[in-house]
């Protein structure tokens, strides 16, 4: 109760500030609708080879955009020269609670300057390879559909604490950007230390991308890690490099994409993510979505051939139709298969599997997203 006082009393601070300055803008996002799955893990057992799945019914926050609330803003200092500031705070639409954890702002706090030479800020903020999945990839279409599956996929990036992040100003389309994130462990300096980078280019119909992030375990560094792990990472050693490259290109009322990332966990495994989609604007407010991904996994030490290699395909199927600018109603669908013992279904809700190591999993949402 004490935190949720505190946190509505910073909250209602922040607005007040905002109504007195014009280069404040409060901004956010609503997103929430009735979510189905089957083949999942019955509640209470963690199992997730216990053989009997169990169908699941309810209302989902964050389908294809995490529910959010941000503040940013700037000042002019003069000379070009601009100060810069984003706070913003994920919650769950269904429950009203905290998206991740107890902190406030869980998605983004950032402070810095900016001006011709691009942008420097300072704080927890995420790593390059979220801006390029947000945009490059079926995460722009079907957000949590793809961007957590298969337990330890990476379509998107991570947030880094304690970290510096510099984002060039924009050469005929392209642009760059570098994130280091600080372990701050006394004696350790490495213990949670955080990098990463990356190149785009968007400029008329075409756009594209490559991107490398690179973590190591330590105190500060839980956003940082994989999201499944055979084995607990001892502080200090690297557990998680990503790398990702992609393309787009708009074809008439076609955006069309292909993708592909590799994340590697050092001395666990493997893989290699390759994915396509389509959203195809059928009217001006009517898009129809589509993409199929394929995992590979690699095991450390396993040489035997692909055929026997843990694998997942995924299809998703969708419909986004926009009654304005800002709200939009959406169905979502998508259907998961892995064999080989390759884990199925978004990371919080995995499939079971049977004696064979295959698993599948269906998954469909309706819903209504809405933007301030």
């Amino acid at each position: 109760m004490k935190k949720s006082l505190i946190a509505l009393t910073v909250l209602g601070a922040i607005a007040g500030t905002a109504q007195a300055q014009s280069s404040v803008t409060i901004y956010g996002t609503v997103d929430a609708g009735v979510t189905f799955s089957n083949n999942n893990v019955p509640a209470g057992n963690v199992d997730a080879n216990s053989r009997l799945g169990g169908s699941k019914f309810g209302v989902g926050s964050g389908n294809i955009d995490t529910s959010r609330i941000g503040f940013k803003g700037v000042e002019d200092l003069g000379g070009g020269l601009k100060a810069l500031f984003q706070l913003e705070a994920g919650f769950n639409t269904d429950t009203g609670g905290f998206e991740q954890d107890s902190s406030l702002f869980n998605r983004k706090s950032v402070v810095g300057l900016g001006g011709n030479f691009g942008s420097v800020l300072l704080g927890r903020q995420s790593d390059v390879l979220d801006d390029y999945g947000h945009q490059y990839t079926s995460v722009k279409d079907f957000g949590n559909f793809v961007g957590s599956p298969h337990v330890g996929d990476r379509l998107e990036g991570s947030r880094t604490q304690n970290s510096i992040r510099y984002n060039s100003p924009s050469f005929s389309g392209v642009t760059a950007s570098a994130i280091y994130g600080f372990g701050e462990e006394a004696g350790a300096n490495s213990n949670g230390q955080a990098f990463g980078g990356g190149v785009a280019y968007d400029n008329g119909p075409l756009g594209a991308y490559l991107g490398y992030y690179q973590s190591k375990a330590g105190k500060n560094s839980a956003d940082t890690a994989p999201l499944f792990q055979l084995n607990p990472v001892a502080e200090g050693d690297t557990m998680n490099k990503t790398f990702s490259l992609g393309a787009s290109y708009q074809a008439g009322p076609a955006r069309l994409y292909g993708n592909w990332s590799r994340i590697n966990v050092p001395e666990q495994y493997k893989q290699n993510i390759f994915e396509l989609g389509t959203d195809y604007a059928l009217t001006a407010p009517l898009h129809l979505l589509a993409s199929i991904q394929h995992t590979q996994y690699s095991l450390d030490g396993n040489t035997s051939g692909n055929s026997s290699k843990p694998q997942v395909t995924q299809v998703n199927l969708g419909a986004d139709y926009y009654l304005s600018k800002r709200t939009d109603l959406y169905t979502l669908a998508s259907y998961a298969k892995g064999k080989n013992g390759a884990p199925v279904g978004d990371y919080s809700a995995p499939a079971v599997q049977n004696d064979d190591g295959k698993s599948n999993q269906a998954a469909v949402a309706i819903g209504i997203r809405h933007k301030f």
